[in-house]
């Protein structure tokens, strides 16, 4: 065995020592008012798993509940990350990877390479590619007859929404827009600047959504933190683990929401009309801590990040610690579960699911890397009644990981297509994973 991977033996051997595993409930962690076990002291390091990505076989695919069917809407494409649903049916695709940054201290020493080589094991650092692809499923039989190169030039392209004749995409650093037309296939250029959102040197959480409001007079910017709790200083984490809204009309932009570590899936709820987002939340305090969740969000509402979590759960490895935010903090309105990589974030508002689903939320599971035993890897669905979410949820799409715990995938985005669909983006599987009633 090499020196490298010796290392990173150790390390990962040394990670889970002493550590407790978490719970094997599917859905701890669950709900509107979720019971949180007892903070945990920090390890020297924390808890890993060694799951590795193989891939899908050919004829494989998740399993959805009864009375639906899954199938491959594309394949083929390099670490698909986001999807955006065109007026006309077309399906755009991002296509981004995290590119790790020396500038980053949120892990150090043994932590940073069994990391680093972790990640690399279940699919998560492929150098990014970098495009934007649209997909067209021309006779409406659930597959994509051609797949073009929509756009190129970006900067780790990730959310995508249209406003009237105008397409916005959030890079890692800003948002850009281009020239639309219904039916186009390709656009030029790099796109036009907008504004700017924090980019690198660090970086840590480079994802930026971007969604357009009801109207179509504001864009709203989802933002990450630059470390796990305020690693790198609160310095560097200026205007981050936030949501920005820019007004369209003025060209200002402002804060709308913080004290979010990482928000990224953003939508708004049909019958209240009020922006939700899915949150990942902080490490390194148990393996069943904190839960990731989604929320609401308020205008000027603060959620934590990072000096509590889950309301006034505070977090003393923030320091100096802030009381005064603590107090105010607002705790989240439904938690997903603890390091399930909450991404994707749908409310489903098509016509072809059966009644149950209609109004609730579809979320995307990226799934944990260190965490025993391992999280998420699934689409779970939350059903919402009177615009709030209720209990239980349901488990849609499984089976990312096989039954000897080998990553075959891992869901990010999740759309809902023109014709009532729900379509799940898997990265490290290159598919677009389409999901529909059985006929």
């Amino acid at each position: 065995m090499r020196a490298p991977l010796l290392a990173a033996a150790a390390a990962l051997a040394l990670a889970g020592c002493g550590q407790p595993k978490g719970s094997s409930d599917p859905l701890v962690g669950f709900g509107p008012n979720p019971q949180l076990p007892a903070l945990t002291k920090p390890f020297l390091l924390p808890m890993f798993d060694t799951p590795k990505a193989v891939g899908w076989p050919a004829g494989a695919a998740p399993k959805a509940p009864a009375g639906f069917t899954v199938t491959r809407m594309a394949e083929g494409l390099d670490h698909p990350r986001w999807l955006y649903v065109l007026p006309n049916g077309d399906v755009l695709v991002s296509e981004s990877a995290s590119q790790p940054s020396a500038a980053d201290h949120t892990m150090k020493g043994f932590e940073a390479f069994a990391a680093k080589i972790m990640m690399k094991r279940v699919g998560a650092s492929p150098a990014s590619p970098n495009k934007i692809y649209l997909l067209r499923d021309a006779n409406g039989d659930g597959v994509a007859e051609t797949k073009t190169l929509f756009a190129q030039g970006l900067t780790r392209p990730f959310g995508m929404t249209l406003v009237g004749n105008t397409l916005y995409v959030a890079n890692d650093n800003g948002v850009v827009k281009y020239p639309y037309a219904a039916g186009a296939t390709t656009v030029q250029g790099p796109g036009e600047k907008v504004f700017d959102l924090p980019g690198g040197p660090i970086n840590h959480h480079w994802t930026k959504n971007v969604v357009a409001s009801r109207d179509g007079t504001k864009l709203y910017a989802s933002i990450g933190s630059n470390s796990n709790v305020g690693d790198n200083g609160m310095a560097a984490e200026q205007g981050r683990a936030a949501i920005w809204e820019y007004d369209i009309a003025s060209g200002k932009v402002r804060s709308f929401a913080t004290g979010l570590r990482n928000p990224v899936g953003m939508d708004f709820e049909p019958v209240t009309g009020a922006l939700w987002t899915a949150v990942n939340e902080r490490d390194e305090i148990g393996a069943d801590l904190p839960p990731d969740y989604m929320t609401s969000v308020k205008d000027g509402g603060f959620y934590g990040w990072p000096y509590s979590y889950y309301g006034q759960h505070v977090d003393d490895r923030a320091q100096p610690q802030r009381p005064d935010l603590v107090a105010k903090a607002i705790p989240p309105d439904y938690a997903l579960g603890p390091h399930t990589a909450s991404l994707g974030l749908v409310f489903y508002q098509g016509a072809s699911f059966p009644a149950q689903y209609r109004g609730g939320a579809f979320v995307g599971q990226h799934g944990s890397w260190n965490r025993k035993p391992l999280n998420g890897y699934r689409v779970v669905f939350v059903p919402f009644a009177n615009g709030k979410p209720q209990m239980p949820a349901q488990v849609f799409l499984s089976g990312f990981l096989n039954d000897k715990g080998l990553v075959q995938g891992r869901p990010v985005g999740v759309a809902v297509a023109k014709d009532g669909a729900l379509l799940v983006a898997d990265d490290v599987g290159g598919i677009i994973w389409r999901v529909a009633p059985a006929k």
